[in-house]
């Protein structure tokens, strides 16, 4: 990479960055000052200040650390156990049609039940532990990884298939070498949908039957009116959002870097 262009690459990381900051600036603003204008209740939506104070007091507690850690455990299980589930399966229904033509009705039907809507299903089978909350976040982030790993195989292109077999490779190296690489970015795009998912469905199930967690830290606030407590937890939550998606984002370059090569 020549020098101009390694400066024009950083100029535009460096405006992309600044454009950010400026809207979360601008958003960070308007939450401070609409509440203290009466623009908005306080009541309801207390300036930012006193959010992140209340914020800086649950870390200093232990509190805030100790939620966080069950949330993050307990959505690092259901979606390592997605990931490792769902794209070996993606990967032999997009590759092998009668695994597909077996499954296929299958899927149709679970694909459109919402975990939400099952999630009472899941609370009476398994009850209101750890196995529940896991399972149900397993369930959820199933199935972006899933469709998108099927989606990833089938749409593969098919001169790069035909000229390899023309080249002599046979069906293990075929898939290896060609279907493989050229899934991964569809692959990850399903990853990171499941991620998010993992956070959104373990915030609600947390909110039933739960004694720690971000979702049980966010109701409990409502019900006592700690309402700057509640954002507090809001906000964690969006944060770990962001750098989820970050690290997947990340991980997904290196994987396409290798695919590259």
């Amino acid at each position: 990479m020549s020098v101009g262009s390694a400066v024009r690459t950083a100029g535009r990381v460096a405006g992309a960055v600044v454009t950010r900051t400026i809207a979360i600036g601008l958003l960070a603003l308007v939450w401070e000052i609409f509440p203290r204008l009466g623009l908005v209740d306080a009541t309801f939506l207390p300036p930012l200040s006193e959010v992140l104070v209340a914020w800086w007091d649950l870390l200093l507690s232990g509190e805030l650390w100790a939620h966080t850690e069950a949330s993050l455990t307990r959505s690092a299980a259901g979606f390592g156990l997605a990931i490792l589930i769902a794209v070996p399966l993606g990967l032999l229904i997009g590759w092998y049609s009668p695994v597909a033509n077996l499954l296929n009705p299958l899927l149709e039907v679970f694909r459109n039940t919402a975990a939400l809507a099952i999630l009472p299903v899941f609370v009476l089978i398994l009850g209101l532990g750890e196995t529940s909350k896991i399972s149900i976040i397993l369930y959820g982030c199933t199935w972006p990884i899933l469709l998108n790993t099927v989606s990833g195989v089938r749409t593969v292109d098919p001169l790069l298939i035909k000229s390899a077999r023309s080249l002599g490779l046979g069906p293990i190296r075929l898939f290896q070498k060609v279907v493989l690489p050229a899934a991964v970015p569809t692959i990850f795009t399903g990853i990171r949908l499941a991620g998010a998912a993992s956070i959104l469905i373990l915030i609600a199930a947390e909110m039933v039957g739960a004694k720690a967690g971000l979702g049980y830290l966010i109701n409990y606030a409502q019900y006592n009116f700690a309402v700057s407590d509640m954002y507090a937890g809001i906000i964690t939550i969006s944060a770990i959002g962001l750098l989820v998606n970050q690290l997947l984002i990340v991980t997904e370059r290196r994987f396409s870097t290798w695919r590259t090569n």
